[in-house]
């Protein structure tokens, strides 16, 4: 196959027939072409999937920053509820405590009001510091354990005071009676010879309530020669009392017993010539004269 090129000159027309390296010239253009062209293409298309890689991975991270910032707003929320049942408990401390202390007047001694709990953003909508957050909530846990050892001291403290003031023995052991003999010698009233009463008698109506001076733990409560009905009571610190001659008893070996509760009714059980009661305190086993207990004011 040939190819016959004319052209039109100035001195007419001339016939130029190329060879065969002239024809290939345009399918080499077009081959080169095309590769230049495929290679825009795929080099186009990889730069397209790179940016579309990059896309993916920034919204992916956008998504995990989102959901990572849901969740930490999620557990500061917990955090200022937690904070704020803190607050509530410590001011029912401080509250409990300051009303226990005017009770028993040791407010000078322990004031609760000097230290409050504050921790947490209180306005609706404000920004939640983390680092400010947990230092509240450490304050908080602390002022909340300085209150409950202030508690516990105070309540050891008010427990002690009321204990003290029910073993205060005081007062007599009947609420209605007259002293019919003293402590001290006098004429036995069965034989008329002169004997050491160590206790103080209190005659009254037969069945009349026998109450305990002071709070303590029943170590007697039965028929004791001479005592008839008796019951004994240790109230510590080496002090008892004894009730003898009671018609019938209210307690048992064991009971604890409170200042002024009834502990038996009056009668003449055992050596007695009527209705009393023989009231004793000893004091490390020895009995000594009522009369300074039976006349001092409560304690």
């Amino acid at each position: 196959m040939s190819v016959t090129v004319f052209i039109q000159g100035r001195n007419g027309v001339t016939r130029w027939q190329p060879g065969k390296r002239w024809l290939l010239l345009p399918m080499l253009l077009i081959a080169a072409g095309a590769g230049l062209y495929q290679y825009n293409q795929l080099r186009f298309e990889t730069q397209q999937a790179s940016a579309d890689n990059e896309r993916q991975a920034r919204e992916q991270q956008q998504r995990q920053v989102k959901q990572l910032k849901t969740a930490t707003e999620n557990q500061l929320s917990m955090l200022v509820t937690h904070v704020a049942k803190m607050q509530a408990k410590l001011t029912r401390l401080e509250a409990l405590g300051q009303q226990l202390a005017q009770n028993y007047q040791l407010d000078e001694q322990f004031d609760f009001s000097a230290e409050v709990g504050v921790g947490g953003p209180s306005e609706y909508g404000s920004s939640i510091e983390l680092d400010q957050l947990l230092s509240d909530m450490e304050r908080l846990a602390l002022g909340i354990d300085k209150s409950n050892t202030q508690l516990g001291l105070l309540e050891t403290v008010a427990s002690n005071l009321n204990i003290e003031q029910e073993r205060y023995i005081s007062g007599r052991p009947v609420g209605k009676g007259w002293l019919s003999s003293p402590y001290g010698l006098r004429n036995d009233p069965f034989n008329g010879h002169r004997a050491m009463h160590k206790g103080i008698d209190f005659a009254g109506a037969e069945g009349t309530d026998v109450i305990a001076t002071g709070a303590g733990v029943v170590t007697w409560a039965g028929n004791m020669f001479g005592y008839g009905n008796l019951v004994e009571i240790d109230h510590g610190n080496g002090l008892r009392t004894r009730y003898g001659h009671n018609e019938a008893l209210s307690v048992a070996v064991g009971d604890v017993v409170a200042k002024g509760e009834k502990i038996a009714s009056l009668g003449s059980s055992g050596r007695s010539t009527g209705p009393h009661v023989h009231y004793e305190v000893l004091r490390n086993g020895q009995q000594i004269d009522p009369k300074q207990f039976v006349y001092r004011h409560a304690g």
